[in-house]
């Protein structure tokens, strides 16, 4: 058989539905996460894997792909925390076991072109442009590093529960250089932060619900289960957060949550609460917004 990037893939996703793997932290199929482990074995750029699939192959570049895709299947490790990276739009994060695999939706409203009027309006007093951020539950810090990247003039807090996570964090806040504006922070939600005051809380926090968790495949208990879980319902945090993100947020200030598959819950929660639901590339209903002054 002639060694090339093409019947490699082909042995990848073949070993990969016979397995029954499980997908989602980076990848949603077979042959991307196969792809993806491929062109990192050998060295390839992301996303270059059609102009290189009749690429003939020596030995050890089959073998040490190969020995990839074995690994996956053999661990169930998700491809991420095999490659120690994951990416949101064009950037790079480092992620090992620490942390979540970075997958939010919130990073797409953060680098879509009409961000700043999802977040702020020209209508009102604040200005398109936050200079104080919160970003609660950082985990791998990606989110935080995002809008400070978006907006240059702010100081981002990150905040974690978890001390290793915030570990991971630094290492990525360092990557990125932005030492000097994104602060790592300790803390269970808010509870560490006293008085101080934001235009923009953003938050992917735990929302799993506890049927839910019993239920994960392999691939998604490798993650630390403090950042899946959320009670019963999945809302114990994010009840938290909107009975108290109130007294951090200054006028005018916006609220942004991902609560996953718990709109209807939420809502039924809080049947007086104006939430708006941004459309994301799932659709509309996995992240809400809200106003300081629209906060119960």
């Amino acid at each position: 058989m002639t060694r090339t990037v093409r019947s490699l893939l082909a042995y990848g996703v073949r070993r990969f539905e016979e397995g029954g793997l499980a997908f989602g932290h980076g990848t949603t199929n077979a042959l991307d996460e196969a792809a993806w482990l491929i062109l990192h074995a050998l060295g390839l750029p992301p996303g270059e894997l059609n102009a290189h699939l009749d690429r003939p192959l020596d030995a050890a570049q089959w073998k040490a792909a190969r020995a990839l895709l074995d690994e996956r299947i053999r661990t169930r490790r998700p491809a991420a925390y095999l490659l120690n990276e994951a990416w949101l739009g064009p950037h790079r994060f480092y992620v090992d076991e620490r942390v979540i695999v970075p997958r939010s939706f919130i990073a797409e409203l953060l680098l879509a072109r009409t961000g700043d009027r999802l977040f702020f309006s020209r209508s009102e007093k604040k200005s398109l442009s936050p200079v104080s951020i919160l970003d609660l539950c950082t985990g791998s810090g990606c989110l935080a590093i995002l809008a400070a990247l978006r907006w240059p003039e702010a100081k981002v807090d990150a905040v974690d529960l978890s001390e290793d996570a915030l570990q991971v964090a630094k290492r990525n806040v360092a990557d990125y250089k932005l030492g000097g504006r994104v602060r790592l922070l300790k803390s269970d939600l808010f509870s560490a932060l006293g008085n101080r005051k934001y235009d923009l809380i953003i938050s992917n926090p735990p929302y799993v619900k506890a049927a839910s968790m019993r239920a994960l495949p392999e691939e998604f208990r490798k993650e630390p289960a403090l950042a899946l879980a959320s009670g019963r319902d999945g809302l114990d945090h994010a009840r938290r957060i909107l009975t108290q993100g109130k007294r951090h947020l200054e006028p005018g200030g916006t609220l942004v949550v991902e609560i996953g598959h718990n709109r209807k819950a939420l809502e039924k929660a809080y049947p007086g609460v104006p939430f708006r639901w941004p459309k994301v590339s799932a659709g509309a209903g996995y992240v809400f917004m809200l106003k300081r002054e629209e906060l119960p």
